[in-house]
């Protein structure tokens, strides 16, 4: 691998992989993706495992240092960058207030937005349709939908990006989760006007459309 470039294991088509490369293009980060998890495999040997014992993707490997965990690895390429008193774009906002209002939305994915839409994309997207589970799936479906209604609200008042004026990890994060919801047939889909003006603002930066856009798989 060529000195200074990142690796990130991990396939295209993972909600979690691609926040880390569109954290990587937003800091214009060079970086070496390798394939790993489902019909790639790898995730189950040895020496995978002894990078990441969940056996899971997204893995950082930068120099000595390897992570795992997504909303980790983006924290650690943010403040990486912020060391080398690098451009950050305001990714990452130095100030308690300012920090914690990024990091809430980070959590929040991971504690209430990632549940409900489960069973919402594996059941549309991953499952064949004679073995779906609809019932299963309109529960995802109506769960969320109450989630991204309290984004909507979040985002009253005009406010361009999730934590204000700067495109922060927040929009990274829910942005990559957003792709899912408005890439799936959804009955009854609530009207979000703020999250949907929201959403197509994000999907025009260059690193959603490189590694976000694509057709879900």
């Amino acid at each position: 691998m060529e000195a200074g470039v990142l690796r990130v294991w991990g396939r295209a088509n993972s909600v979690n992989v691609q926040k880390v490369l569109w954290c990587c293009e937003e800091l214009d980060l060079r970086f070496e993706r390798l394939e790993a998890g489902l019909q790639h495999g790898v995730v189950d040997t040895p020496d995978y495992r002894a990078m990441n014992p969940n056996g899971r993707v997204p893995t950082l490997v930068d120099g000595e240092v390897t992570l795992w965990e997504s909303n980790s690895i983006m924290r650690y390429l943010a403040l990486r960058q912020m060391e080398a008193r690098a451009v950050t774009r305001g990714l990452y906002p130095e100030g308690a207030a300012a920090r914690a209002g990024v990091e809430r939305w980070l959590d929040w994915v991971l504690s209430t937005l990632q549940p409900a839409e489960r069973n919402l994309f594996w059941g549309m997207i991953r499952t064949a349709p004679e073995v779906r589970d609809m019932a299963a799936i309109a529960a995802s479906a109506k769960a969320s939908g109450e989630a991204w209604r309290i984004l909507d609200a979040h985002l009253a008042h005009g406010r361009p990006y999730v934590e204000g004026e700067a495109f922060t990890l927040a929009d990274i994060a829910l942005g990559a989760y957003a792709r899912r919801w408005f890439g799936v047939e959804v009955a009854s889909r609530p009207d979000l006007p703020r999250f949907k003006e929201w959403y197509e603002r994000i999907g025009r930066r260059p690193g959603f459309g490189k590694h976000v856009a694509a057709p879900l798989t």
